[in-house]
């Protein structure tokens, strides 16, 4: 079980997809002690895994404690990160408060096309070498790609440079616009754009020794197997079943793109919410509509629950449309 903490709305740069708006610091984001209590309330409802996220989460200055006292609960943290603010002591600090991965994100072989995607004139090359930090510190990290029509023939590329680099593995996140990225919703993929590059991911993790993942893309599950592609995984969507992100404010989601705020921690216990918000109960159910609800990978794929909730009003129940089965594949 896996859950997303955007601990703070700051960010050093203006991402043009980014779902949080993020960029200044809010008002009321949780404090330290609420952190704490947060990461006790995720302990107790079973979670195994913390992503402290942002907005950019080096920018909190009580991050090395929270991540202490995340060990100290034996959960696993680790981060989603731009990778500027990791300079070779950061990357000490980190490992030696218990960090164990750093996702760091990169987006194209391109700095200039990096840059100005991330709204940063510099973030290409400060990705670049706080990777070259972590390895140095003996802090893993993997890397982090969104996918839009314009990077869609580097993906694999990225891929090599991720192992060239030291990489543990190369994360490839299918955009939801959501946030920022309603503007963009026609550089997303669509069904059979989306088919054909999780079908060469797959065959390229036959190929390299780190691990790729397609993140809202679930029927890579589907495709994985039809491939005969070992994962690690055991379903697509995890969103409200293993999964689940909180806002800097204390705001529950199922997931960082279903805008279905399911209450906050400073009212309620975290793992209340987890355990018995109706919202989370009817995703559990799988209980989809359209051709989702028909599909012999229901269980296994489970469609994005946020792009059927963002393509069908809201509905995140409903198929989802860019899936090639939904779009006229047989499965």
């Amino acid at each position: 079980m896996i859950v997303s903490w955007n601990t703070t709305n700051q960010c050093n740069m203006y991402c043009k997809h980014c779902y949080r708006d993020s960029g200044c610091l809010e008002n009321s984001e949780l404090t330290t002690q609420q952190g704490k209590e947060l990461l006790n309330e995720m302990a107790k409802a079973g979670f195994k895994m913390i992503i402290f996220s942002g907005g950019e989460p080096l920018m909190r200055p009580d991050i090395f404690e929270l991540v202490e006292h995340a060990v100290q609960l034996k959960l696993r943290p680790v981060f989603g990160t731009n990778g500027s603010l990791i300079d070779y002591n950061t990357a000490l600090k980190l490992k030696e408060k218990g960090a164990m991965a750093m996702g760091i994100s990169l987006d194209s072989l391109n700095a200039e096309k990096h840059n100005d995607f991330r709204g940063y004139p510099n973030a290409w090359e400060e990705a670049v070498e706080g990777m070259e930090n972590c390895r140095k510190a003996g802090l893993p990290f993997q890397i982090h790609t969104t996918v839009m029509n314009w990077n869609q023939k580097e993906i694999l590329d990225i891929t090599d440079f991720a192992v060239k680099i030291g990489a543990k593995g190369h994360h490839i996140f299918f955009m939801v616009p959501t946030g920022r990225a309603q503007n963009m919703e026609e550089e997303s993929l669509r069904a059979m754009e989306y088919e054909d590059l999780i079908t060469n991911i797959m065959k390229k993790q036959q190929e390299v020794p780190i691990e790729l993942k397609p993140t809202c893309a679930p029927q890579f599950m589907r495709i994985a197997k039809e491939l005969g592609v070992a994962v690690r995984y055991s379903r697509g969507c995890l969103a409200g079943i293993s999964y689940c992100i909180i806002s800097p404010k204390g705001d529950v989601q199922p997931c960082a793109y279903i805008k279905n705020y399911i209450g906050n921690v400073k009212e309620i216990p975290f793992s209340e919410i987890w355990l018995n918000n109706p919202i989370l109960k009817e995703l559990r159910t799988l209980q989809y509509n359209g051709s989702c609800g028909s599909c012999g990978y229901k269980d296994l794929c489970g469609g994005c629950r946020a792009r059927a909730a963002v393509y069908n009003k809201g509905d995140f129940m409903a198929e989802e449309p860019w899936c090639a089965i939904s779009a006229g594949r047989e499965a």
